[in-house]
């Protein structure tokens, strides 16, 4: 069995702004390096074997918060970056909402595609890193196409939200996937959870 926690990355200023981030790099604020350091505090060193991260910036630097309480070894990869959202990316929910009130964004990436990367990436992960225990920082969307897949629609993606520093975690065998917890706040200070941190 392998053991894998998805964390979401901490909050950006697009996330207070309720703005679709998606493939548009955008750092960490400050809020979401405390959530990334509250992370780092509750996650026990000797638990973990290896962070693996999304290449843009808001998951990478959240990794590295965490890298700093943990010290194990940190690799991006590529198959964990965020869902891209094409031409609504930059846009606030209500303007998405206006121009593309059926959420047909242009140019966004297909739901088939995002299910064909993740299940590459875990295979990947499950190949390499075989019953280990493994970080991987990734982004909302992605984390909750994970979760839809492994509960069969009943939660994720259009279902439920995650906020940022939110951790949901998967057990994997060869043969199945389990989610057995989602989106564990209670190492989240009350003050570091905004109205908008589950954008």
């Amino acid at each position: 069995m392998t053991y894998i926690s998805f964390i979401r990355h901490g909050e950006t200023a697009w996330n207070t702004a309720g703005r679709l981030q998606g493939r548009t790099d955008i750092p960490l604020n400050q809020n979401g390096e405390l959530q990334a350091k509250a992370c780092g505090t509750f996650l026990n060193p000797n638990d973990w074997d290896i962070i693996i991260t999304s290449p843009l910036k808001r998951a990478r630097k959240t990794a590295e918060i965490i890298q700093d309480h943990l010290n194990i070894p940190l690799i991006e990869m590529e198959e964990f970056i965020e869902v891209g959202f094409g031409e609504a990316e930059g846009l606030t929910f209500a303007e998405r909402d206006q121009l593309y009130p059926e959420r047909n964004y242009p140019k966004k990436e297909h739901s088939n595609m995002v299910t064909a990367r993740f299940l590459k990436g875990l295979d990947r992960v499950t190949q390499q890193y075989k019953d280990q225990h493994i970080l991987i920082v990734s982004h909302g969307a992605f984390i909750n196409a994970i979760v839809y897949h492994y509960t069969n629609g009943q939660m994720g993606t259009g279902v439920s939200r995650l906020n940022n520093g939110g951790i949901t975690t998967l057990h994997l065998s060869e043969r199945s996937g389990e989610i057995v917890s989602y989106n564990e706040i209670s190492h989240l200070n009350p003050q570091t959870l905004t109205n908008n941190s589950k954008i």
